[in-house]
C-alpha cells in the first residue's frame, strides 16, 4: 500500500493526534516504516486491510527514521550502480553529447554546468563548485544524465509532463515539488523569478507566450525546463500559478523519476538564491 492510498483511512485533517505534523507524514511511517496505523485516533482498526492490521506499535521518531534510513541505503546503492555503469565509458565522446567540456588532461573526469554551477563528474566521485558532492540524489540525477549518453538535441517542442510517455503518477509529484511551490513563494513578485534566473543562465521563452513570465532553465546541458509563471490577479480571484514545460526529446536525457527532481531542484535553488 502506498501512502497515498492508506490516506483515506485517516481524517486528512492534520490534527496531529497521532505525534505527527500531517496526515501524509504518518501515512508514510505508517506505510514505508512499520508504524502502527492505530496511533491514530480517528482510525477504526476494523477498516484496516489485513496487510496493517498486525503491525506493531512503534513510536513515530522510529518509524520516520526506519524510512529515511530504508531510502539513504536505496539511494546509495542505486548510486554505486551508476557508477558501474559509466566507470567504462568513453569521456571523450560523452562530452560532446552530453554538452559536457572533456580535456585529455584529465580524461576521466567531464565538467559542465548545473543549475548555474560547475559539476565535476568522475567516475568515482563529484564536486560542486570544488567541493565534494555528498547528497545520494544530485549523484544520481548527475550520474544518469551521463550513463543516459545523450540522444537527440532538443529543439525548442515544449511538452508538458503530461504528454511524455508513462508520466500519470509523476504530475502530481511535480505539482507538488515544483510548481505549486513556486507559484506559492513569487505570487506577487514575478520580476523576482527573472531576477534570479540571471544568476542560472536563464533565457527568455519564446515572445508567443501567455505567461506573465517564461524563462528557460537548463538544469544540466541538454535537459532544459521551461518555466511559465502567472502572477496572481487577487480581484479576479486568481491565485499565481506555475507550469513547467520539457523539450519534447528530454527523455533522450533522462528517465521520469530524474526528470521530475531535476525540477524540484530548480525549485530549491531558486528558493536558494531567494534571499
Amino acid at each position: 500500500m502506498t501512502p497515498h492510498e492508506f490516506l483515506k483511512y485517516t481524517p486528512t485533517s492534520n490534527c496531529g493526534d497521532c505525534g505527527y505534523p500531517a496526515c501524509l507524514a504518518f501515512a508514510v511511517a505508517v506505510t514505508k516504516g512499520g508504524v502502527t496505523a492505530e496511533l491514530c485516533p480517528h482510525i477504526d482498526p476494523s477498516t484496516l486491510p489485513a496487510e496493517l492490521s498486525g503491525q506493531q506499535a512503534e513510536n513515530g521518531e522510529a518509524g520516520l527514521k526506519n524510512v529515511d534510513r530504508g531510502q539513504e541505503e536505496r539511494d546509495m546503492a542505486l548510486v554505486e550502480h551508476l557508477k558501474s555503469k559509466v566507470r567504462d565509458l568513453d569521456f571523450a565522446s560523452l562530452g560532446l553529447r552530453l554538452g559536457a567540456s572533456w580535456s585529455a588532461d584529465r580524461p576521466d573526469v567531464l565538467i559542465f554546468s548545473f543549475l548555474g554551477r560547475e559539476a565535476k563528474l568522475g567516475r568515482d566521485n563529484v564536486s560542486l563548485d570544488n567541493k565534494s558532492l555528498v547528497d545520494p540524489r544530485d549523484l544520481i540525477l548527475l550520474y544518469n544524465y551521463v550513463a543516459f549518453g545523450g540522444g537527440r538535441m532538443p529543439d525548442g517542442n515544449w511538452v508538458g509532463m503530461e504528454s511524455l510517455p508513462n508520466s500519470i503518477s509523476k504530475i502530481r509529484t511535480l505539482a507538488t515539488y515544483c510548481e505549486l511551490r513556486l507559484a506559492e513563494r513569487f505570487s506577487g513578485r514575478g520580476a523576482r523569478i527573472v531576477e534570479l534566473c540571471a544568476h542560472l543562465d536563464a533565457e527568455e521563452g519564446p515572445a508567443d507566450q501567455s505567461a506573465d513570465v517564461g524563462m528557460i532553465i537548463s538544469v544540466m546541458p541538454h535537459v532544459p525546463l521551461y518555466l511559465l509563471f502567472w502572477d496572481e490577479e487577487p480581484e479576479d480571484g486568481f491565485s499565481a500559478k506555475v507550469k513547467v514545460l520539457f523539450d519534447h526529446h528530454v527523455m533522450d536525457f533522462l528517465d521520469l523519476e530524474s526528470l521530475v527532481f531535476a525540477a524540484e531542484r530548480m525549485s530549491d535553488r531558486l528558493a536558494e538564491l531567494d534571499i
